[in-house]
C-alpha cells in the first residue's frame, strides 16, 4: 500500500517544556479521506504544522509520498495543498488574483493558472465573485476561496485544518459534496474538525489524538462499532455515534 503521509515516532517539545507530541506514528493511505480528531491542544495542528514544514519537529520522521521532509523539503511540499484555520489572504485582492498568484509560487504560467483558477472558483460556487475583493466575501465563501487556492497547483494531498469552522449548515454540506468528489478523483485528504458528524459522513479512516498520543486509529466503521447504546444520554442529550465514542475515549484517557 502506498501512503500519502508516513509519520514515525514523531515528538515535539516546545521551548517552554510542553510535550505536544509523544511519539506519534500515523499512516494516511494514498487516496484516503482521513480524519484526525482530538480536543483543543491535543496535538492535531502540531502534526499538520510539522508535516507541512511550518513547525520544526524534535525527533521522528515524516514522509510525504515517500519523500522525507528533512531530506527533500521542497519536493515534499509540492505534493501538499494546505487550508489552515486562519483566514490568511489579502482582503483587498480580487479573489481570482488570490488563486492565480498562488499558482505563481509554484511556477504555473498565468495563461495556465487563470483558466484553472476560474474552474476551481466555479466548482466551489464562487464563479460570480471572481472580480470581488476578499473582504466582500462571507465567512463560508472565504473558506471556499482558501480551498481553491490550495488546489491551484494540483496537489496530490489536501490538508484541511478546521475548514468549515463558522460555515453555515447549507454551505458545509456543499463543501462535503465537493470534497467527496475530489477523493473519488484520487486526491488524498487529511481533515481535522470539531464537527464530528463531518468526519462520520466523509472519512474512511479516523485517528483520535489526546494529549499528544494517538488513542485510536482505525476505519470509520470499526471506530463506530465501539459505540454502545447502553448508558444514559448526558444531560438529556445523545450525540452522533462518533461523538459518543469520541467523548468516551477522551474521558477514559484523561
Amino acid at each position: 500500500m502506498a501512503f500519502a503521509l508516513e509519520i514515525k515516532d514523531l515528538k515535539k517539545v516546545y521551548g517552554n517544556g510542553v510535550e505536544a507530541l509523544k511519539g506519534v506514528t500515523l499512516e494516511v493511505p494514498e487516496g484516503d479521506f482521513f480524519a484526525l480528531l482530538g480536543p483543543n491542544g491535543a496535538g492535531k495542528t502540531t502534526i499538520l504544522g510539522i508535516s507541512t514544514g511550518l513547525v520544526n519537529k524534535t525527533s521522528g520522521s515524516v514522509k510525504v509520498f515517500g519523500h522525507d521532509i528533512d531530506q527533500e523539503p521542497e519536493l515534499a511540499k509540492t505534493f501538499i495543498g494546505l487550508v489552515g484555520q486562519e483566514i490568511n489572504f489579502n482582503p483587498f485582492e480580487k479573489i481570482i488574483d488570490v488563486v492565480v498568484n498562488q499558482g505563481g509560487y509554484y511556477g504555473i504560467p498565468r495563461a495556465e493558472a487563470v483558466p484553472r483558477a476560474e474552474m476551481l472558483l466555479r466548482d466551489l460556487g464562487l464563479g460570480d465573485k471572481m472580480q470581488s475583493s476578499g473582504m466582500q466575501l462571507s465567512g463560508g465563501m472565504k473558506r471556499r476561496l482558501m480551498i481553491a487556492r490550495a488546489l491551484i497547483h494540483k496537489p496530490k494531498f489536501l490538508i484541511l485544518d478546521e475548514p468549515t469552522a463558522g460555515v453555515d449548515v447549507e454551505l458545509r454540506r456543499g463543501m462535503w459534496d465537493y470534497l467527496k468528489k475530489l477523493t473519488q478523483e484520487g486526491l488524498t485528504i487529511l481533515l481535522t474538525t470539531h464537527y464530528l458528524e463531518e468526519a462520520e459522513q466523509l472519512a474512511k479512516h479516523v485517528a483520535i489524538i489526546n494529549k499528544g498520543t494517538i488513542i485510536v486509529n482505525d476505519t470509520i466503521d470499526k471506530v463506530l462499532s465501539m459505540h454502545t447504546e447502553s448508558g444514559e444520554a448526558k444531560e438529556g442529550y445523545r450525540g452522533s455515534k462518533l461523538e459518543e465514542v469520541f467523548l468516551s475515549l477522551i474521558h477514559e484517557n484523561k
